[in-house]
């Protein structure tokens, strides 16, 4: 044990410390109570020997504060003096004291007193690696708890929690924000022709591609079967689009094979995104349905692209700026293509 001395008598000082590194413990030596309260808070200290009676902090004044102090690991206090008596034997309990030595001191009381600590002290590691351990088994549920096991997203539990965080942050800081809403093309297809064991790895790969894009505050979540929604703070029109392009390119790039998606061949995605502006109120269910709108154009227009959900504005049309794969809600709607 690494064991405190805190005692300004040298003589009883040395004799003190001599004995206990013979018992096979490491001293740490101080000359008064002040001295003694600052090492401990410096350090891990397993057992404190104190005097009572010293010039500035006592043994009892040092005793207090040491429990005062909440710490993770307990120290074992041991209060030394000529004093006896069962008046300042409770005297030195009350204080938070676990043991009371009377001077001249005994060796072999000591070498039992501090086998006493030892055992003490050391099932007090153990309850404290125990909590800790507790501790990560709690927060690893927790965290498995607001996970998809599939697809390694955030799932609905973490998609309420984050809206309900991100809405106090809006409304706080009413910064604009892009919303997409992900969707494989053609998967049904490709489950029939594949398999769902096949179908699962996809999705696996696809939602890996997604978090390895996506900007670390980006928060991105299964929404349901094949579906997957990302939330962008503090994004703009433009910006979002140009992110959720990088991550269309992403999982076309998996160049995953898939002959019923015609006419890419491979796996890809159909992204309907909107883009809630600085100081815009809306109810997230608003939001959700204009995603879910843009997401059905970008599907009626070929797949494997971007649309833009513009509220307001009919007739838009794609112009060279727009990057590929883009397309403005308001474009004639074209029926869908299975």
């Amino acid at each position: 044990m690494k064991v405190l001395i805190a005692e300004d008598d040298a003589v009883s000082r040395l004799t003190l410390r001599r004995a206990i590194e013979q018992f096979g413990h490491e001293v740490l030596v101080a000359t008064d109570g002040t001295d003694a309260w600052e090492l401990f808070r410096r350090d891990e200290i397993d057992v404190i020997v104190s005097d009572w009676l010293m010039p500035g902090m006592d043994g009892l004044d040092l005793c207090r504060r040491v429990r005062a102090l909440q710490r993770e690991t307990y120290t074992y206090f041991m209060l030394l003096t000529s004093l006896e008596g069962k008046q300042h034997f409770m005297q030195g309990m009350q204080a938070g004291a676990d043991d009371y030595l009377t001077k001249p001191l005994d060796r072999e009381e000591l070498r039992v007193r501090l086998q006493v600590a030892s055992r003490v002290t050391s099932l007090h590691h153990q309850l404290a690696e125990k909590t800790r351990e507790l501790e990560r088994a709690n927060h690893a549920l927790a965290e498995s708890a607001r996970r998809d096991p599939l697809a390694g997203l955030g799932n609905r539990l973490q998609l309420r929690e984050d809206l309900y965080r991100l809405q106090r942050w809006l409304d706080r800081y009413g910064r604009g924000f892009g919303v997409a809403l992900c969707d494989v093309d053609r998967f049904k297809l490709y489950n029939d022709r594949y398999g769902h064991v096949a179908g699962d790895d996809v999705l696996q790969a696809l939602s890996r591609a997604v978090a390895e894009t996506i900007r670390s505050g980006d928060m991105a979540y299964r929404y349901g079967g094949e579906e997957l929604l990302i939330i962008m703070p503090e994004q703009s029109a433009e910006t979002s689009v140009i992110a959720m392009e990088r991550v269309r390119e992403a999982v076309e790039r998996l160049a995953i094979s898939h002959s019923a998606n015609r006419p890419y061949g491979v796996v890809t995605i159909s992204v309907g995104l909107v883009a809630v502006g600085q100081g815009e109120k809306l109810p997230w269910e608003v939001v959700l349905k204009r995603a879910d709108a843009a997401l059905y154009q970008a599907k009626a227009l070929g797949r494997n692209r971007v649309a833009l959900g513009v509220e307001d504005s009919p007739g838009l049309a794609t112009t060279p700026s727009v990057p590929r794969g883009l397309v403005l809600m308001g474009e004639p709607e074209l029926p869908a293509v299975e």
